[in-house]
């Protein structure tokens, strides 16, 4: 068992950057307001883009290659759409997830400071790990992390089970799939569950930087039992954070606060009300660690997959993959890197009233974009040079069908009720 943990690497990543504002904000805000109705929307979630997710290693193992290397092969205007995309969210995203992880800090270590101070105190130093860390320690560190996670997160669950349900102070309440406030809420909630479909190109650059601290490119059947792990623990603990909020917090009367410090009290005290006082600890740990690394996880990925896109835009290829040198050690990473946290202080700054507005804007445009991220990284799946061997199966091939057809829909559905109401 422990071989076999140590042995996971890129869908540990993954899961680091995956189970972050999606699952501490967004499923336990769907089970504090709507209770157990929207698990389902949830599973739905995480089986129709799950095709689109398993592209990103699938494809860099079958060739040897990132995946915005295949974009480019179908022509700059891929790269080009991608590299837009990246730069119209990263500065929200970055700021949404770290102005979470700050609100923590304030409640956990009781610090007295206005929170984009600590959220840029955060951003240094993540910077300054990175400068000294590089992959290794992302890869070491998200192990214990997402361990520590996981089993306190199902002690608490059991827990929560266990213990009756709040009184119910007034009407429960119904999800409206005709209210524009509803569906809004449901479009933030899906946009990142598990995650932004960017994070496949992540997956593909992590699982390069893997090969080149392990000397090897991983075989096709370990690469997936990797991306297996992350993925489907994600999805389990997403449907863990729903049922916290929906035991704890529906039909209570509390709801949950859209500030980042009072919404991580309500969080960490959901936690100790069922586990006890004695594990505050390691509940606050637990927490405060999860967003740190993905904090962490993004402000890496972003730089570095907008230098190796633009790198990939003017070559064709990332000459800089190939070498032993992890590429995060180049004058554009750290150009990008600087630029991110400059870019995610400037919002933090003047836009941090509401936690929930960040937090719902960066998670709808990730859903918004996700047909056409899902739409390529299809059509880099199905080019002549990936071996038959190596491409997805038939029920992956439907589900991508079903989960593309469902992204267009849903956000055309979302846009026009948008501009109805």
């Amino acid at each position: 068992m422990i071989t076999f943990f140590r042995s996971l690497g890129p869908g540990l990543l993954y899961a680091g950057a995956a189970i972050g504002v999606s699952h501490l904000v967004q499923s336990t805000r769907a089970g504090a307001e709507y209770g157990f109705q929207l698990i389902w929307v949830i599973l739905i979630a995480n089986v129709i883009k799950y095709p689109f997710f398993e592209i990103g290693p699938r494809y860099t193992v079958a060739t040897g290659k990132s995946l915005l290397e295949g974009y480019r092969e179908m022509g700059r205007f891929a790269v080009v759409l991608y590299l837009l995309i990246t730069v119209g969210s990263m500065f929200i995203v970055q700021a949404a997830v770290t102005v979470v992880t700050a609100g923590l800090a304030t409640h956990i270590f009781k610090v007295q400071l206005p929170l984009w101070v600590i959220s840029s105190s955060l951003l240094a130093i993540c910077g300054a790990i990175l400068a000294v860390g590089r992959y290794r320690v992302l890869d070491k560190s998200m192990r214990l992390i997402i361990l520590i996670l996981t089993v306190s997160t199902i002690i608490a669950v059991v827990s929560a089970f266990g213990n009756p349900a709040p009184a119910s102070v007034g009407p429960l309440k119904e999800f409206d799939w005709s209210d524009a406030a509803s569906i809004a809420f449901l479009i933030a909630l899906v946009g990142w569950m598990p995650a932004p479909i960017d994070i496949s190109i992540w997956h593909s650059l992590w699982t390069i930087a893997r090969k080149r601290q392990d000397g090897h490119m991983p075989s096709m059947r370990d690469a997936m039992r990797d991306f297996h792990v992350g993925y489907w623990g994600t999805t389990f603990l997403a449907v863990c954070f729903v049922s916290l909020g929906a035991l704890v917090l529906y039909g209570s009367g509390e709801a949950l606060s859209p500030r980042a410090a009072t919404f991580a009290g309500q969080l960490i005290e959901m936690y100790t009300r069922n586990l006890g006082p004695a594990f505050f600890f390691i509940i606050a740990i637990a927490a405060f660690t999860t967003m740190f690394s993905t904090t962490l996880t993004v402000l890496d990925a972003y730089a570095r997959s907008l230098r190796h896109g633009v790198m990939v835009l003017r070559h064709g290829t990332d000459p800089e993959l190939s070498s032993e040198e992890d590429n995060n050690r180049s004058r554009h990473y750290w150009l990008l890197l600087a630029a991110l946290i400059g870019g995610s202080v400037i919002i933090l700054v003047f836009f941090l009233e509401s936690m929930r507005a960040l937090v719902d804007f960066a998670t709808s445009i990730a859903f918004l974009t996700a047909a056409i991220l899902a739409y390529l990284n299809l059509r880099v799946m199905n080019q002549a040079d990936i071996q038959q061997e190596h491409r997805q199966g038939p029920i992956a091939r439907g589900l991508s069908i079903v989960g593309l057809v469902f992204l267009v829909l849903f956000s055309a559905y979302y846009l026009f009720v948008e501009l109805s109401a």
